[in-house]
């Protein structure tokens, strides 16, 4: 017997997670994963800051919490200025995948990691350990071709720079992106389709609401959107529940409605069952959002964030696919909204699969040979 490998123990894998900061979708799509492949021989770390941080610290309470600045990007007020605002923002983003790329090298000095699951962080790579990049926008959707050619060259610069990418969509027909995760040309390192990345379950409840709000999103265009509908909701009868989106504040809403019930945030199991009792449901067009909804098998109208091409190329996509029922917030009108979408010929089958959980229990059982070959 080789007396090395008597009572030899393999260190746990340590799997660093960290979700890009802009809205709370990058987070909340990366709690399936976090639950999928935590468990005995994994220790989780979350990293990151601000409401994203809260809600991943609460999934996996044994995980190690690390600060991680994020891109703190702002949308304009006018759409008409969205690309040039994000424009004069990409030195500050540049700066922070530099910083990105410092502090994973010292991370991985001080927490032994061994791989690191990226979503839509460009600088968190390094040739030590297995880096993962996840993404539903391999072709970044601009509205310009010249600048569409010009994303998408800097989007794979950086994205080839991954030992893999995973995509939360499925790989053929139907499929919820669209062109955004089905480009033309794939990047050069394995690109995997994970099927539909979602926290929320069906589950048998009665339909109790009549209309659910479900804000999210980076300002100021969360706001603006918010106040547009308190303005509309005096004109609505029926119960109404509106959850704005917002974990850290602790402020209560002034109601214009005596029927309107307002959450500021709601825990993910109060929120699954929430979406499942309402008949009527109101929500911007993140991907993140899309994917929830489609795993519940909930109808929803959907209004994209002005002036956020990603947002307005998957409006029109999911609209003619039917679906979901979209339209703009310029001159929205949420009664008309409502009254259109009861004609609406929905198509929503549950043809899109669900997290390929096979595939994430290979990943580890991969990444736990390849670590236990070093030693």
């Amino acid at each position: 017997m080789n007396v090395d490998t008597i009572n030899k123990i393999t260190p746990p894998l340590r799997v660093l997670i960290v979700p890009l900061d802009w809205g709370l979708g990058h987070a909340t799509r990366c709690i399936p994963i976090i639950n999928t492949i935590s468990g005995p021989g994994v220790e989780l770390l979350i990293a990151g800051e601000g409401d994203s941080l809260k809600i991943l610290g609460k999934v996996q309470p044994s995980s190690v919490i690390l600060r991680l600045k994020g891109y703190r990007v702002r949308y304009s007020k006018d759409r008409k200025f969205f690309l040039l605002k994000m424009l004069l923002q990409l030195p500050g983003i540049f700066w922070t995948i530099n910083a990105e790329k410092k502090w994973l090298k010292k991370t991985i000095a001080a927490h032994k990691i061994d791989a690191v699951i990226s979503d839509n962080r460009f600088g968190l790579y390094h040739p030590s350990i297995r880096s993962v990049f996840i993404t539903h926008q391999l072709f970044i959707n601009t509205g310009n071709k010249w600048l569409d050619k010009l994303a998408q060259k800097i989007n794979y610069h950086f994205i080839n720079k991954f030992d893999e990418c995973w995509v939360p969509d499925t790989k053929g027909n139907p499929n919820l992106a669209g062109k955004l995760s089905h480009p033309i040309q794939l990047p050069s390192i394995p690109v995997s389709y994970l099927g539909i990345l979602s926290r929320f379950k069906k589950l048998p409840v009665e339909k109790k609401y009549d209309l659910l709000i479900l804000l999210s999103g980076p300002e100021p265009q969360r706001s603006i959107f918010e106040n547009l509908l308190l303005q509309q909701l005096k004109e609505i009868s029926g119960t109404i529940v509106l959850v704005r989106g917002l974990p850290s504040e602790e402020k209560k809403l002034p109601l214009p409605n005596e029927q309107l019930i307002v959450h500021n945030h709601l825990p993910a199991e109060a929120l699954n069952e929430l979406i499942l009792q309402s008949k009527n449901i109101v929500a911007r067009c993140g991907y993140s959002t899309v994917m929830d909804l489609y795993a519940l098998g909930q109808k929803a109208i959907l209004v994209p964030t002005p002036g956020q091409t990603e947002q307005e190329y998957l409006a029109i996509h999911l609209m003619k696919n039917k679906l979901f029922y979209t339209c703009v917030q310029e001159n929205f009108s949420l009664k008309n909204a409502l009254e259109a979408v009861k004609g609406f010929n929905f198509s929503h089958q549950p043809e899109i699969p669900i997290m390929n959980e096979a595939f994430l229990n290979s990943w580890v059982s991969r990444l736990r040979k390849e670590a236990t070959d070093l030693l």
